[in-house]
């Protein structure tokens, strides 16, 4: 480890490995370290399922939900668009070489105490009963002017400017309420109704984003890897070493090494890995991060689907925070044996929100009722911590910590915006070629 690196990364959450391929593909020569002696860090997949008793303290099962090693229980599961950033970045960086995917099956939304699929080609958007048949029309126009916008060309404004927000935006069609929650919220994935006041081009573009990642596959926008999300750092771990990099796992991180106000090293059981950058997440660096929140996350077993789902062995749910008096939305996402995460006949299904009273379990409660019942249920709450300054001074680039969404949207940006930071430049997604995705069921 006495050596000289251009970048040491600490932990092995998948911000964190993505960073490190990203960086390594790049030329720069990279050690990785992580305290713990499995890849994954906070975003771990933890297999087998004793070892997921024993993470939230609880006695061990041993056989009772089938084979222990057939689990592999993500603590911060979620779901990829299909067309998204991450999606993107593993076909650019080839990762995609690593991993298998499953289109999940369907994408729900709350609405007055019973949940709807979101429509997923137009035979499905005619019999919902989500809305109305004059809401439907008005909505389906909404959706074409969305698709035909292009803010670099006046002639697709058709009255919309860049400039109008989002409400503005939806009062044009005269969209009802329940209609712009599902928009805002299940379509364009927004975590509140912040975006209202907002000018209306990221809503166009994130319902554009939704469309066209359904487009790809069909059933529903997202898709999820086969044997959890663990595989997905596992995957960037392995870019990296293609490229040079070097892991260490089990290597307890002593101390920063600074000098004069910048990093020149990192120390290591008596040893120091020279460098000039060091990328790591909140918890390598607390005392350069502040708290902005707390996140509740509730993993349930169950031996069942969601009811009202059609038995649907994958699914998204979005509360949205009108519905149930809320600030920010509820999430439920539903996994299961088809994705080799479960023993078999057995369901995993996930409630997050973010924390907004000092009861943070029954806040996930709405989520929590729509599962039926439940085998096993593991609550965590913990900090939502971000770094205090942006690292262009230390030459520390600290992730932000995992927020409640059940995608990873919120995750690529902060990816993105780390790496912007450390190299300069804007990572260059125009040579992705999306003929690579092809480990898709």
């Amino acid at each position: 480890m006495d050596e000289t690196y251009d970048v040491v990364v600490m932990g092995t959450g998948l911000k964190e490995c993505i960073l490190s391929g990203m960086l390594s593909v790049s030329g720069k020569k990279v050690l990785h370290l992580d305290r713990n002696p499995y890849y994954g860090g906070e975003s771990a997949s933890l297999t087998p399922l004793d070892q997921v008793f024993q993470h939230f303290k609880r006695p061990e099962v041993q056989d009772k939900y089938g084979r222990g090693r057939d689990w592999n229980v993500d603590l911060i599961p979620k779901f990829l668009m299909a067309n998204g950033q991450l999606v993107k970045l593993l076909i650019h960086t080839g990762v995609t070489r690593y991993l298998e995917f499953k289109s999940v099956e369907g994408s729900y939304v709350y609405k007055g105490g019973k949940i709807y699929k979101v429509p997923a080609d137009e035979k499905e958007a005619l019999a919902t009963s989500l809305m109305g048949i004059f809401e439907k029309r008005r909505f389906k126009n909404f959706l074409q002017h969305v698709q035909d916008y292009n803010e670099e060309d006046p002639k697709t404004y058709k009255g919309v400017e860049p400039t109008m927000v989002a409400r503005q935006l939806y009062e044009k069609y005269s969209l009802e309420g329940s209609t712009q929650d599902f928009t805002g919220h299940a379509l364009a994935l927004f975590r509140n109704d912040e975006y209202m006041v907002k000018p209306c081009v990221d809503l166009i573009k994130r319902c554009r984003l939704y469309s066209d990642s359904l487009a790809r596959y069909g059933k529903s926008p997202y898709l999820y890897p086969l044997y959890g999300l663990g595989e997905l750092p596992q995957g960037f771990a392995r870019l990296s070493a293609i490229y040079g990099g070097t892991y260490m796992l089990d290597k307890p991180v002593e101390s920063i090494v600074m000098e004069d106000g910048h990093v020149v090293g990192v120390s290591s059981q008596g040893e120091t890995a020279k460098c000039g950058i060091v990328v790591c997440d909140p918890t390598y660096a607390p005392e350069r991060c502040k708290k902005v929140g707390q996140v509740v996350r509730a993993i349930c077993i169950l031996n069942h689907p969601i009811p009202n789902t059609k038995d649907a062995q994958s699914v998204q749910i979005i509360i949205p925070q009108n519905q149930v008096n809320r600030k920010d939305d509820i999430y439920v996402c539903l996994v299961s044996f088809t994705h080799n995460v479960c023993a078999k006949g057995y369901y995993m299904a996930i409630v997050s929100t973010t924390v907004e009273t000092d009861n943070p379990e029954e806040e996930l409660k709405p989520g929590l009722d729509l599962l039926g019942p439940i085998e096993e249920k593991f609550v965590s709450c913990v900090d939502l911590l971000e770094p205090t300054d942006d690292g262009t001074e230390s030459k520390i680039f600290i992730s932000k910590s995992y927020d409640a969404t059940t995608h990873f949207e919120t995750t690529c940006e902060d990816v993105l915006s780390v790496f912007k930071r450390i190299t300069g430049e804007e990572f260059d997604f125009s040579k992705v070629k999306h003929t690579d995705m092809e480990a898709v069921e």
